[in-house]
């Protein structure tokens, strides 16, 4: 297990706005994992939080932030507009890779939802991202990115949630890179069964492991 990691608030600027996000970087991290949220979500997402204490717990940093801003997100378009998700999450890795914790350490992705679209694609325009993990996400969005994406990819899905398990069985053929595909029995879309978040973390902590 790793030392205490420090959650350290940071301001990240990025198109005249300010967005918030939480910084936290145990001392022998080899990785940064930046979190992309989905429709609706914010660094105070519960459950990408539990996750990312998971990741810190073996010794990854993580990056929680708002891929908008509070007047952005009342607009419900905005949380489906995937270019500029993905353009968010670009400059915010940009200014990630800029800062002294991030120093000589590799950065890979974990998206949910919509954010696991902007996270695929992102990859396809950073070509230096290790790894990505998507939990419940909507690859579909971003099927002609899909061939593209270079970064070893796992999709994890709940059993119970059929509409994305065939979401994401489209997508995964379409995908080129090393890749796998995790079906949670019985969890729902929001993985809130007993277990299922522990599950959902364990594979996410095993392939950044692998790959960072």
């Amino acid at each position: 297990m790793s030392l205490y990691a420090e959650l350290k608030p940071v301001k990240i600027p990025i198109d005249n706005l300010i967005l918030e996000g939480v910084l936290a970087v145990p001392a022998r991290a080899k990785g940064i994992v930046v979190f992309a949220h989905g429709s609706g979500s914010s660094r105070l997402s519960p459950r990408n939080n539990f996750v990312a204490k998971a990741l810190r717990g073996h010794n990854l940093g993580t990056l929680l932030f708002d891929l908008l801003s509070e007047e952005e997100d009342l607009l419900s378009e905005n949380r489906f507009n995937i270019d500029l998700l993905t353009h968010r999450l670009i400059e915010a890795t940009k200014w990630l890779m800029k800062q002294p914790e991030a120093k000589g350490k590799k950065i890979a992705y974990f998206g949910s939802s919509t954010g696991s679209a902007a996270a695929l694609v992102a990859a396809t325009k950073l070509h230096s991202i290790s790894a990505i993990v998507s939990r419940g996400g909507r690859p579909d969005m971003v099927m002609l990115s899909l061939g593209m994406v270079k970064a070893p990819t796992l999709l994890i899905v709940g059993g119970a949630d059929d509409v994305t398990i065939t979401l994401n069985e489209q997508a995964y053929v379409n995908m080129s890179c090393e890749k796998d595909m995790v079906v949670i029995p019985r969890a729902t879309h929001l993985f809130e069964e007993p277990g299922a978040l522990e599950k959902v973390a364990s594979l996410a902590t095993s392939w950044f492991k692998k790959h960072i």
